[in-house]
């Protein structure tokens, strides 16, 4: 093996760059990024980029170049995670995993969508899930439940309500609820701006 080989392998980010992203896939473990060879088959093959603005291979590239503008970037909420990309990529690069990354660094960084942080919100802090089963929305559902000889609710927080509180300690305990805090602190202040800017046009 060339000693030039040696040295890319041995690499710890892309050439030339001071990359938070790239160091953050390396610590992850996902440091094949580097031998992506930008071929297009991700972006070729992805589902949600058929109907969405979504191009994988510029996601990974720029992520790749240290562009730290793609966290900002909402087609990294577009992917739905379906792993083609990452079935079909010649050099076995797992580009799933490297956008589910490129997600959770751009949480870190309080760049979440409203609609996720509202879900997220929900599910950590006020009911357990995403979609709440229990009140009389789901009445239905429950009744359709005990038709099939179930209970009207699934063995989830809603039927063990003490394990919410079990659940919010558990994310508390890893930082998530600071986390959340920052981002809404980020949220209102940005909001405070835009209302800002928006009496002195007028």
């Amino acid at each position: 093996m060339s000693e030039n080989v040696e040295k890319y392998i041995k690499r710890k980010v892309y050439k030339g760059t001071n990359s938070r992203i790239a160091e953050k896939f390396v610590d992850a473990g996902l440091e094949k990024i580097r031998a992506c060879i930008n071929c297009g088959t991700c972006s070729g093959s992805c589902p949600s980029g058929r109907r969405t603005a979504i191009r994988t291979r510029s996601i990974i590239r720029r992520a790749l170049t240290g562009d730290e503008s793609v966290l900002e970037d909402i087609d990294i909420w577009l992917c739905s995670t379906c792993y083609y990309c990452y079935e079909r990529c010649p050099r076995d690069i797992p580009v799933t995993d490297m956008i589910i990354k490129l997600r959770n660094i751009a949480v870190e960084e309080g760049h979440i969508l409203d609609p996720h942080f509202s879900l997220a919100n929900d599910i950590f802090w006020v009911t357990g899930h995403g979609v709440p089963a229990n009140g009389e929305a789901n009445k239905k559902w429950q009744d359709l439940r005990v038709s099939f000889g179930l209970p009207p609710l699934p063995p989830t927080v809603h039927m063990h309500p003490e394990a919410v509180k079990e659940c919010q300690d558990l994310m508390r305990s890893v930082g998530f609820r600071k986390l959340m805090d920052n981002i809404e602190e980020k949220k209102a202040k940005e909001k405070a701006e835009a209302e800002k800017e928006k009496k002195a046009e007028e």
